[in-house]
């Protein structure tokens, strides 16, 4: 197990079962204030316990700005042959103190979720 910690991390609840998601694909991106897009910084996957503590790469430097986690869900629930509303869920916030850790839980079922900042 790595001993780095992402400046962001996240962490998905099934609020349905009370279970963690386990192994939803995860995606965070930033946005290019220039060209208005979104840029890919990593990819990844929640644990057993429906955390991505490595979200972002090891040594990576985060800087103020707008960003924007993307959770696969229609996936994830499948999987399970469940149907999904949402076929993915994303968050976008704004970083404004490189300083503090960033945590994005989300929780949800097949037809609703919910998130906040997290600590």
């Amino acid at each position: 197990m790595s001993a780095h910690k992402s400046p962001v991390t996240c962490h998905v609840l099934i609020a349905s079962t009370g279970q963690p998601g386990q192994n939803i694909d995860v995606r965070i991106e930033k946005l290019n204030q220039q060209s208005n897009d979104f840029t890919t910084l990593s990819t990844a996957q929640t644990n057993n316990d429906g955390r991505c503590p490595t979200l972002l790469p090891e040594g990576y430097q985060i800087e103020k700005g707008i960003y924007r986690v993307t959770f696969e869900t229609k996936a994830f629930f499948s999987k399970f042959g469940q149907e999904c509303f949402y076929p993915y869920v994303q968050i976008t916030f704004e970083l404004s103190n490189p300083e503090q850790h960033y945590h994005i839980p989300l929780l949800i079922s097949p037809y609703s979720y919910t998130t906040y900042r997290g600590s």
